[in-house]
């Protein structure tokens, strides 16, 4: 890993520090003459010069700061854990949600309920710095920038805006209010407030050489540096714009009216109708994913295999760029245990078998606590885990629910199955699959259905997993890197083969592969074959190697700790997004 980056101190913002920018060169000509560019707590290495600012909608870094849904965020977090490791001239602009996504609570029958608390954190530094923003035509909308610290949670400085301050009227203090609001308004205006409100910001920093927008949600960052920092020249903006996409999942690639998100303010001046449908090409419906391709210099996928599926969904566009894959990357030194891996670099194989147990057990309060059943330390643990959706199959177990009943009573190869993962609180079918879970599974002493799964259980999780079950359609998952850190914590993975695991996975070897079947045939059908696949490598390979040949078992489980660095570790990725997305 790289050394641990250098520690200074910051000057603490003064009252006259303070800056409400009405414009882009108001903030720039009040700013950058007191600012240091970026306060990194480093001198950048040489390698990574080029100083850049990276934009998500979600940051998931630490437990304590509650801002993300899932597996972009998880990304995000690793991408700026490593970033600050290598020494990169590079910072992160986010948002301060108010009250987060949302905290999965249960109701009275123990099925989901979303409730949303007010967040607050004493560890945000106040930067002083304000900039206005025009939004549905009002002038006067605010954006405050706060500040996480590096050394917070040794991270490159991560800027997060919020709308919530007294000088905006009460409905634009609440655009920051939820991550992912159901309200279209609301979700347009969060994207202005994230690409030109955080691009304001920037600039009030010093600027940047290369912006870099992870996902299309700040996609109005590209339209606010053509129109009003480029001069409406497209060719400057594609030498410093650059984009990655994360999902073929059509609901992940945004799209809205044109003419609505021009009353908006979403493309940062006002377009004639012939310009917005010179923009959208056809039916006046611009998807974010599209534009924002257009407007960067490379694009690239979240895989090898994304990037192919990436290429061949927008072939049929005008000005689609090349589209490249960087493989999405979990940090190592956040998620890996560390006594798991001095065990396996002794080739110690009862000492894996002993951490294993004890990381098992941890797991086990923990799902005692919130269900009130108790677990063995001896018994294999299949974990399925990630956000509920409905191509990703919480339920694919119980699609043949005569083979899950007989798994789950098996006393001679006795299993126990968790679940846990957010559904978007207002996907109804993937509540309904939630807590279908939920009520099948509640008298089962051997399944359990968490709740609360955020970076502090996913540990737990990772650690307590004997098999990581990831069951996507194929090819749907972009990458699934949940896998990774669950590898750096000796879960091996079961999975369909489908994102990252077509790079990583030796069947039998250091995961256990399902076969792909033809995409084209009925989902009923890929369903049904998936899951005799799915039970065909648990009844006939998984649970013989776990208990008749624990030897055998155990080198899968070395192996996979040790072949899942340093390819999916993400000082790799970051050192590519660098090499082959910046330059």
């Amino acid at each position: 890993m790289a050394e641990k980056a250098e520690k200074t101190t910051k000057k603490t913002t003064t009252k006259k520090e303070v800056v409400k920018a009405e414009s882009t060169e108001k903030t720039t000509k009040s700013v950058t003459t007191q600012a240091k560019f970026w306060d990194l707590p480093y001198t950048p290495n040489k390698k990574y010069e080029k100083k850049t600012a990276y934009f998500c909608m979600e940051f998931a870094i630490d437990q304590a700061l509650k801002i993300y849904s899932g597996g972009l965020g998880y990304l995000a977090g690793s991408h700026l854990k490593s970033a600050y490791e290598l020494k990169q001239n590079f910072i992160a602009v986010g948002m301060l949600w108010k009250y987060g996504y949302y905290d999965q609570m249960r109701n009275k029958d123990l099925s989901m309920r979303a409730e949303f608390i007010e967040k607050k954190y004493s560890f945000l530094e106040d930067t002083g710095i304000v900039v206005s923003i025009k939004i549905a035509g009002n002038n006067s909308v605010f954006v405050k920038a706060y500040k996480v610290k590096s050394e917070t949670f040794d991270t490159v400085p991560l800027y997060l805006l919020t709308t919530d301050i007294e000088e905006n009227d009460y409905l634009s203090r609440t655009i920051t209010n939820r991550l992912y609001d159901d309200n279209i308004a609301t979700r347009v205006a969060q994207s202005i407030v994230l690409g030109v409100g955080g691009g304001k910001v920037v600039e009030a920093l010093g600027g940047a050489d290369m912006y870099h927008i992870n996902e299309g949600h700040a996609l109005p960052l590209a339209y606010y540096l053509l129109n009003e920092k480029y001069n409406n020249d497209i060719k400057e903006v594609k030498k410093h714009f650059v984009f990655t996409t994360h999902t073929p999942e059509k609901a992940g690639n945004e799209e809205h009216d044109a003419f609505y998100l021009n009353e908006m303010g979403f493309f940062s001046k006002d377009l004639s109708r012939q310009e917005i449908l010179d923009e959208t090409d056809e039916k006046g419906i611009l998807n974010y994913t599209v534009a924002a391709m257009r407007m960067a210099k490379t694009a690239n996928g979240v895989s090898k295999l994304h990037a192919e599926v990436s290429k061949d969904m927008w072939k049929s566009y005008k000005g689609i760029p090349t589209i490249i894959p960087i493989t999405n990357a979990q940090n190592f030194e956040y998620w890996h245990d560390k006594e798991l891996y001095a065990a396996s670099a002794k080739n110690d194989l009862k000492a894996i078998t002993s951490r294993k147990k004890e990381l098992k057990q941890l797991l086990f309060t923990e799902i005692a606590d919130q269900t009130g059943k108790i677990f063995k330390e001896d018994v294999i643990t299949i974990i399925w885990v990630r956000r509920f959706a409905s191509y990703k199959r919480a339920d694919l177990l119980l699609n043949d629910i005569e083979r899950f009943k007989a798994l789950v009573k098996n006393q001679e190869k006795p299993v126990q199955i968790v679940w846990a993962g957010k559904p978007y609180p207002l996907d109804q079918g993937a509540v309904e699959t939630f807590n279908y879970l939920v009520h099948y599974t509640k008298e089962l002493e051997n399944c359990a259905v968490l709740t609360g799964y955020e970076l502090a259980l996913s540990k737990l999780l990772k650690g307590g997993a004997d098999i990581w079950l990831n069951t996507p359609r194929r090819p749907r998952e972009a990458s699934g890197t949940s896998g990774m850190s669950g590898a750096m914590n000796g879960a091996v993975s079961l999975s369909i083969f489908d994102g990252w695991i077509c790079e990583f996975a030796k069947h039998g070897q250091n995961a256990f592969i399902i076969e792909p079947v033809d995409a084209n045939l009925p989902t009923k059908e890929q369903d049904r074959i998936d899951c005799d696949n799915m039970y065909e490598i648990i009844e006939k390979e998984v649970l013989p190697l776990y208990y008749d040949k624990p030897e055998k078992w155990l080198q899968i489980v070395k192996n996979s700790i040790d072949d899942v660095t340093p390819a999916f570790e993400s000082s790799r990725m970051a050192d590519e997004y660098y090499q082959n997305l910046y330059k």
